[in-house]
């Protein structure tokens, strides 16, 4: 079985498009348009491991934002498309596959499908390369300045698309060459097809798909983001937890010291409002609890920030592909007040998970004098967390 590697060129800036970050590092639901794509070829099984190409000043953003893939390192993009493929494939001439399927990471709708028959048209016949592609339906007009001066033939007529995939060796030296010519001769050829045909290498069309279109503008983006919304779900967690007044002068509540007559018993810093919500974010994962993570046995945890604990499980989420919505806290207690402080701790808690402090929500209540808080001997917190997450291949599906 020939050995095949995917090379995913991330290293445009995408200037048809709005937004503060280059449309690859734009975000679809929970995950951005360059982590959809590389899914797509991660664990595909006719490929063996894939390389990136990225911008040198996207390397932190990148870092970021592949967080937990096995991928190469990335390589570094040059001036043009062209240079930027051929500084890809110049990372793999240390251990050179057989097969390289090329693809545009701005395609996040490529399909498992497509990528195999690209790759088996080149593993199962002499063909140099093969390019996905879609057959031309529209009228096509020729035009003179502003006026149409005639009717173009689209018999034959298609459009291409990535992945184009190709024999390793061949197509490194039909780049080398292309790049030994200059920049103007690398930026005029717009794709690997256009690579591989100035060396005469003979090229097959495979059809692909409407879906697999390039997002370039914002109206593309749109698309894409209504063509993956039903890969994602909202999940719901809940924690709740207590803890008794103590000696002190101040409690920690919400990641913010309050002065009070007393403090707060616990092994950490006993923050009753971030463990409550560390276990609300835990469960809409199904990751457990704060205990499993942070036991109160072990010494390392004695009077630790909790701010340490809510992190930890915002980082799971991430790991996990997904993105909080909206937390909420209800603090239940007759005393301190928690009116003056609530702003302050929305704006922690929205620094701590990183979201926007709209996404923060800090309430308290009484129990009219009833039970362990209304006598003052403590406070209890309930807090709820919502969290986007991709749906799992192997969620049931009813």
């Amino acid at each position: 079985m020939p050995r095949t590697v995917a090379l995913i060129v991330a290293a445009g800036r995408g200037h048809r498009i709005g937004g503060p970050l280059p449309k690859q590092y734009q975000t679809i639901g929970a995950r951005s348009v360059l982590r959809h794509t590389l899914e797509q070829f991660l664990g595909h099984p006719a490929v063996e491991a894939v390389q990136v190409v990225i911008a040198a000043r996207d390397r932190v953003l990148y870092d970021a934002q592949t967080s937990g893939l096995v991928l190469r390192r990335a390589a570094v993009g040059g001036p043009s498309r062209q240079r930027s493929v051929l500084n890809g494939l110049e990372a793999l001439t240390d251990d050179p596959p057989d097969i390289v399927t090329i693809h545009d990471a701005a395609r996040p709708l490529v399909s498992a499908e497509t990528i195999a028959r690209t790759v088996d048209a080149v593993a199962g016949s002499d063909v140099a390369g093969a390019v996905a592609g879609v057959p031309v339906t529209d009228t096509l007009k020729r035009l003179e300045g502003e006026r149409v001066a005639g009717t173009v033939d689209r018999q034959g007529l298609w459009r291409a698309q990535t992945p184009q995939t190709f024999r390793f060796a061949p197509l490194l030296a039909a780049h080398r060459a292309v790049a030994s010519l200059g920049d103007n001769e690398a930026t005029a050829l717009t794709d690997d097809v256009a690579v591989a045909e100035r060396a005469g290498l003979e090229i097959a069309m495979i059809e692909g798909e409407e879906r697999n279109f390039k997002i370039t503008t914002e109206e593309d983006m749109a698309r894409a983001r209504r063509e993956l919304a039903p890969r994602l779900e909202t999940r719901t967690g809940t924690g709740f937890d207590v803890h008794a007044f103590g000696p002190g002068t101040a409690v920690t509540l919400g990641g913010i010291e309050v002065p009070h007559t007393q403090g707060l018993v616990g092994h950490s810093d006993a923050d009753v409002a971030l463990h409550a919500l560390t276990d609300a974010l835990l469960g809409a994962v199904a990751a457990g609890d704060i205990g499993q993570f942070f036991p109160p046995s072990d010494p390392q945890w004695r009077g630790a920030a909790s701010a340490r604990f809510l992190k930890h499980a915002a980082d799971l989420v991430s790991r996990e592909g997904g993105r909080i919505v909206n937390v909420d806290v209800t603090l239940i207690c007759e005393r301190p007040r928690i009116g003056p402080y609530r702003d302050q701790m929305r704006a922690r808690i929205a620094d701590i998970l990183g979201i926007a402090v709209h996404r923060v929500g800090v309430k308290a209540t009484t129990t009219e004098k009833l039970g362990f808080t209304g006598r003052g001997e403590g406070i209890a917190v309930q807090a709820a967390a919502s969290v986007e997450m991709p749906v799992r291949d192997d969620d049931a599906t009813g």
